[in-house]
């Protein structure tokens, strides 16, 4: 066997496509692109149409609740989109932006692996079109103003600041900011207060920008944003009464244009929008989604993490606000994921054991349940890596047809399109067979906020329910009082395991959910339960990512994986 070239390797080995032919692909013209550089360009929303979109088939990729190491999502996703296109059919993928914090910290960027990439790999993985940065300044000015009105006389408006919800954002992972004390050091500074830093993917700006379908429905959107109370007479203070909607709106008018660019075999790819799936939505943004649907045959979308996160989400709140029907779902599985659930350590993933898999696969098992819940059948991809034996694929094929499930080999990291030729055949055969008969888990406006909760816990999670402490009861009382009952919710929850305790794998039992407190994003649409211990800002761990990089005099780049 050769040398295993790295992701970077193999994508800077690549020949791109001038992005004007990739549209194309798309019968988009260059005229209606607007290009950043030779291989990247903005779609504009006039080419959205709600015809084509009830008429082509999303198929939305998720996975089994995953090692500290991922499963290959994005690979599969990508490689899906190739193997459509290896057996005649017309299909793009539909993806999140990488976020820096995870590029420079541990995981790592999000482009796909091997012969599965999207590219140009280095630009997607930084800054690509500036979308994160412009999420940043409109939810730090709206920050600025918020502190500006705290200390003007004329034109405040008597806000409590002990009350202001709203926090800076930037995209790195950086523990030092998530408490912090500002407007210290005397006369002209602000008003002292208590104030912390989100990671970009975490702001409610972001969560907003994926959940709008047209630049009104964004402003409209924004100005919902919750900020806190007035000091006397306890009223409710949102973005619009600040006079700062339009000018946030004025920074987010290209970022709410998608993206497009290609895979290796130059197919095209949109990638919009980036919210983790642990503590947002975990997917890509409503008008992403249905661009892709506008223009093409087959929609491969992902969202975050296990089914458990992204893909409840994406069924629960993405599908429903946007009317999206997906066609079926592809639950990614591993086989060393299978062996982590089945007690194997961090060293014995790589290492054949018939026994573990057998004994993990129920983490699979309550995955493919839960998305037969909501009317979809699954097909089980197993990502293919080395260390598999023909023996624990055989134990993998058994158990999903026991659930009227096909479970089978994606090989896209090692051969693109060639290695994902079944994965595709498979997909087509589920969505030709017309059993998909989509419904969300519950009805937004007809359940409370508990009981929401409690049918994702039970149903989802597999708890005995949900537990809320003394702070939540109180945070549950405001949104009460403030009419946001009737809003749907948006777990943030490990992403470790199906209950709260990321120490509890497989498919655990007896449990109840702890609900920390609430968080607001009535801009967004939806509260947002906090389970368990959750950081809105990671940190970056002892040996970041970011030492391995670097670029050299000619441009070119090195570490990044």
């Amino acid at each position: 066997m050769g040398e295993v070239k790295s992701d970077l390797e193999i994508a800077q080995a690549a020949t791109l496509e001038h992005i004007s032919k990739i549209a194309a692909k798309l019968n988009v013209s260059e005229d209606d692109i607007e290009m950043y550089g030779k291989y990247k360009a903005k779609l504009p929303l006039s080419l959205i149409d709600e015809k084509k979109i009830a008429q082509n088939n999303l198929i939305l990729v998720t996975a089994l609740t995953p090692t500290p190491a991922g499963e290959g999502k994005t690979t599969v996703t990508i490689g899906l989109t190739e193997g459509l296109n290896k057996i005649g059919k017309q299909a793009m993928a539909v993806l999140r932006e990488p976020s820096l914090g995870p590029v420079f910290g541990i995981k790592g960027g999000a482009a796909g692996g091997g012969y599965s990439q999207v590219v140009p790999m280095e630009d997607i993985n930084l800054h690509f079109t500036g979308d994160f940065n412009a999420v940043e300044k409109a939810n730090n000015l709206l920050s600025a103003v918020i502190d500006n009105n705290l200390q003007s006389r004329t034109r405040g408006l008597d806000i409590d600041p002990r009350t202001i919800v709203w926090k800076r954002v930037i995209d790195m992972n950086d523990r030092a900011l998530r408490d912090i004390t500002i407007g210290l050091g005397g006369t002209g500074n602000g008003i002292p207060r208590q104030d912390g830093f989100n990671i970009t993917a975490a702001s409610e700006i972001m969560a907003i920008l994926c959940m709008s379908n047209d630049i009104e429905d964004l402003k409209v959107k924004l100005g919902n944003i919750y900020i806190g109370q007035t000091f006397k007479e306890k009223k409710p203070v949102y973005a619009k009464d600040l006079n700062v909607v339009g000018a946030m709106a004025l920074l987010l008018k290209d970022a709410i244009k998608p993206n497009l660019v290609q895979t290796l075999e130059h197919n095209p790819v949109i990638i919009h929008g980036g919210p983790f799936a642990n503590i947002a939505q975990g997917t890509n943004t409503i008008i992403g989604t249905k661009m892709g649907l506008s223009l093409s045959e087959y929609v491969v979308t992902e969202a975050g993490f296990g089914a458990d996160l992204g893909a409840e989400k994406f069924l629960n709140l993405k599908c429903v606000h946007a009317g999206l029907k997906p066609k079926t779902v592809v639950v990614v599985a591993t086989i060393r994921a299978l062996r982590h659930h089945g007690g194997a350590q961090k060293e014995e993933y790589n290492t054949p054991s018939v026994e573990r898999v057998r004994k993990g696969i129920e983490n699979l098992e309550k995955h493919i349940e839960n998305v037969q819940k909501f009317g979809l059948n699954p097909v089980v991809a197993i990502n293919k890596f080395i260390s598999d034996t023909e023996e624990e694929w055989a134990v993998v094929k058994e158990v999903c047809a026991k659930h009227g499930v096909k479970a089978v080999i994606s090989d896209g990291w090692a051969n693109g399109g060639n290695g994902t030729s079944d994965l595709a055949k498979a997909v087509v055969e589920e969505i030709n067979s017309g059993s998909a008969n989509f419904r969300p888990l519950y009805d937004w406006k007809s359940t409370t906020i508990v009981e929401k909760m409690n049918k994702i816990a039970k149903e989802i999670y597999g708890a005995d329910g949900v537990e809320l402490s003394k702070k939540a009861q109180m945070d549950l009382k405001n949104i009460e009082d403030l009419g946001m009952g009737s809003l749907p919710v948006c777990m943030a929850k490990t992403q470790n395991s199906f209950s709260d305790n990321p120490a509890l794998r497989g498919r655990p039992t007896g449990f109840t959910v702890n609900v920390r407190e609430f968080e607001i994003a009535a801009g967004a649409g939806f509260i947002v339960p906090i389970l368990g211990v959750m950081m809105r800002m990671p940190g970056l761990p002892a040996v970041p990512a970011s030492e391995g990089m670097d670029i050299d005099k000619n441009g070119v780049v090195t570490g990044l994986s």
